[in-house]
């Protein structure tokens, strides 16, 4: 057996409750473990029956799911007394092996008194890691007020580019959309599915994005008013649509008024502190900040490091949440760099903004594994990057096979508790990538991201335009303008009834919307992507370069370039089907 493949560790993304009343336990191996069991019982149990040494039941680990190089073995206990003691046993070559909290050893050596059990201490209610629920059920749609949409009686503003021209488009850019404008499409958003808004940053800013931010208190004047801002949100209620604001908290604009009072005062200003300044000449005008005369974002002078382990600043932000919260009952709060800004920072958010609505959800922008931030305390969720390039290097890689696939995406599904997962914010692309209509050779391709995306765990997220199939590469080009004359002339119409259908159907049938998911492999098409969730929704993406037939017994919530049981190159299906109906080639677990 391969002892180094062998890893657990009390941590959430292998030890924790997902509910306050069981515990699921993973542990990785090698494939070259035969089985493996956990040993466990409360840890008092043998004071209770009167014994000398504590002792546990045997039960056998499910094999659940398969990554590159290991595998992870799964069980849900329930324990009587809410605490639990346990340890490993592994059977390998013909041996048992025993995995302790200090040693790996076989059973025949494990019974010298220095073995160290793992422990689940005790459920806490207060501990749970619990994200809001209503997240998992979200369809969000990202929005750049900006390049959405004007208002139908805006005023005229020779600032504001004329609305749809691209002609030798530029960053800095500003094409005058409005709050309003959001307002007027709701009926548009919610006819097609989309049951949350994201909008990148609102606030006072000399930017078409807002993410160097002068004043977090006042809604850009560009964008409108906080009257603008109570109006959408109340309508968007009143549809089903629930609103998340972009915080930028991790930096802010060149004229953030404490800083120009740093600027002015030097050391003397009360809000020095609020910054990380390390030489008297930060004031001169230099664009980067490679020097390392104050600290900023990526090097860029205009927008300085917040110091978020300043207790002012802390409360300045948070207080700030809070009113957001309360003033304009927003339902979530993106944290843009959310791995920059300090841990107690966010912890402090969590527990002041929880008070005025406990149900408001928190989403860090981390672009890496952030189980660190995800202790329950912290973010609900995080933007899940390593589900898009799984998803997005699959189609731009046609090597890759659907056990690659599956070894990917079991890898991101690892990272973190099943509830986590549910509350995951999943994307194809974003205002800072590539738009995902970019890299696919036709609508057929994006269509079948698509369905992955909407038919996996989490809550997946349209970038505005996706269902049009908008294109651009990088900003500006990824950041046009919505084209409302083409989408009011229905030149798209056909690709938004797709988006209409998937999302209905997502919406429909909730067992896409939850963990429980089975992949299967056709050996004769490795590259025919096909998983079943919930046991009877099975999901089929043909991504190889023939057609297939499938079986297609039963309904079919949706379809691509499926026929008399075909299914051609670049086409997808879903379909509702008995659990004997199902064709199995190979099953891969979770």
């Amino acid at each position: 057996m391969n002892f180094a493949a062998v890893y657990h560790r009390s941590t959430p993304d292998m030890c924790y409750s997902p509910d306050g009343n069981e515990i699921v336990i993973n542990i990785r191996t090698d494939r070259d473990v035969d089985a493996v069991y956990l040993v466990h019982e409360d840890p008092f149990i043998h004071e209770l029956n009167r014994k000398s040494e504590w002792y546990g039941r045997r039960e056998r680990m499910s094999l659940s799911r398969e990554l590159r190089y290991q595998v992870i073995y799964t069980l849900k206990v329930r324990p009587e007394y809410k605490r639990l003691m346990y340890y490993f046993e592994l059977e390998a070559d013909g041996r048992t092996y025993c995995l302790y909290e200090n040693k790996l050893c076989e059973k025949s050596e494990a019974n010298d008194t220095s073995k160290q059990f793992f422990k689940y201490a005790w459920l806490n209610p207060s501990d749970i890691i619990a994200p809001p629920k209503w997240v998992g059920d979200t369809v969000w749609y990202q929005i750049m007020p900006d390049r959405f949409c004007r208002h139908h009686d805006a005023p005229q503003d020779e600032k504001f580019r004329v609305w749809g021209d691209l002609s030798n488009p530029q960053w800095y850019d500003c094409y005058g959309g409005t709050l309003r404008g959001i307002t007027e499409r709701l009926d548009y958003l919610k006819d097609i599915g989309i049951s949350g808004i994201y909008m990148t940053p609102i606030f006072q800013s000399n930017s078409s994005h807002k993410y160097n931010t002068f004043d977090y208190t006042k809604v850009d004047s560009d964008f409108g008013t906080e009257d603008d801002l109570r109006e959408l949100v109340r309508e968007a209620h009143s549809r089903g649509i629930r609103i998340m604001l972009d915080a930028v908290f991790n930096h802010c604009g060149h004229k953030f008024p404490p800083l120009l009072d740093v600027c002015e005062k030097g050391r003397a200003s009360r809000y020095f502190d609020w910054f990380f300044i390390n030489s008297d000449d930060f004031m001169k005008e230099e664009f980067t900040t490679a020097d390392g005369r104050f600290y900023s974002f990526s090097f860029w002078a205009p927008m300085p490091k917040l110091n978020t382990n300043n207790p002012e600043v802390v409360k300045y932000f948070s207080d700030l949440c809070c009113y957001w919260a309360r003033e304009w009952d927003i339902d979530g709060i993106r944290f843009d760099v959310g791995d920059e800004v300090s841990h107690s920072f966010i912890r402090k958010v969590h527990e002041k903004v929880r008070a005025i609505k406990p149900e408001i959800y928190l989403l860090g922008e981390i672009w890496v594994d952030s189980l660190n931030w995800l202790y329950g305390d912290e973010y609900d969720a995080v933007m899940n990057y390593p589900f898009s390039g799984c998803v997005n290097d699959y189609w731009k890689n046609t090597k890759l096979t659907a056990q690659d696939f599956v070894y990917a995406m079991n890898a991101c599904h690892s990272l973190y508790p099943e509830q986590v997962n549910r509350a995951m914010l999943n994307f194809l692309d974003t205002h800072d990538t590539p738009r995902a209509a970019e890299s696919c050779r036709n609508l057929d391709v994006l269509l079948q991201k698509l369905v992955v995306l909407t038919t996996m765990t989490g809550a997946p997220c349209l970038y505005y335009g996706t269902e049009i199939a908008m294109k651009g590469k990088r900003d500006p080009y990824n950041r046009t303008p919505m084209p409302w004359d083409e989408i009011e002339r229905g030149g798209h119409d056909e690709f938004i009834g797709k988006i209409r259908a998937l999302l209905k159907m997502r919406r429909e049938n909730p067992e896409l919307r939850e963990n429980d998911i089975k992949y299967h492999l056709d050996s004769d098409n490795p590259r025919l992507l096909s998983y079943t969730k919930g046991g009877s929704i099975e999901v089929i993406v043909n991504a190889g370069k023939k057609a297939v037939d499938i079986d297609c017994g039963g309904e079919v919530l949706f379809s691509n370039l499926l026929s008399g049981g075909r299914l051609q190159r670049n086409g997808a299906a879903v379909i509702r089907k008995n659990k004997e109906g199902i064709k199995i080639y190979k099953i891969l677990c979770q």
